[in-house]
């Protein structure tokens, strides 16, 4: 028997749409995410689009591998699984996060992030590892580095 949870977010981001999914719907994420939290991404199979998979490895802890389940450009929706190691080892069998960018002004959008998992019955304790709180903070990154990097693109006008 198998235990499902999910958990969402919702943060307003001060840039576009399209600028904002720039980012989370390529590889263009690890910019971001990479000197912060991870020590490396690779892609080992693929170019980064739907199918992909990447080898992640964190500052601390043991590298895994999640595949681009799904990488829609016209609706600005990403999905991740996890295929190998992180919450695979802890029982889960299934650790899912999407990412959605959705248009709230020219200059501004929501992005959701949702996190589902199915865990095994005698791990079900291991679901509290669930958080989504990284996402919060690569969300709020990411609207730092968009108002950052357009600040730049007005000063070289």
């Amino acid at each position: 028997m198998k235990t499902f949870g999910s958990v969402s977010t919702e943060m307003e981001i001060q840039s576009s749409a399209r600028e904002a999914w720039a980012l989370y719907g390529a590889v263009g994420l690890t910019v971001i995410t990479v000197p912060k939290y991870l020590a490396a991404v690779d892609i080992i199979e693929g170019d980064g689009g739907e199918g992909s998979i990447a080898k992640l490895t964190p500052l601390s802890g043991s590298p895994y591998h999640e595949k681009f389940t799904k990488v829609d450009d016209k609706h600005m929706v990403k999905e991740t699984e996890i295929i190998e190691g992180a919450f695979l080892d802890l029982g889960f069998t299934l650790y899912r996060v999407r990412f959605e960018n959705i248009p709230t002004g020219k200059h501004s959008c929501i992005t959701r992030t949702t996190i589902e998992w199915e865990v095994k019955e005698e791990y079900v304790a291991n679901s509290s590892r669930v958080s989504i709180l990284p996402s919060i903070n690569i969300a709020k990154d990411i609207e730092t580095y968009l108002l950052v990097n357009e600040e730049k693109d007005e000063d070289s006008k």
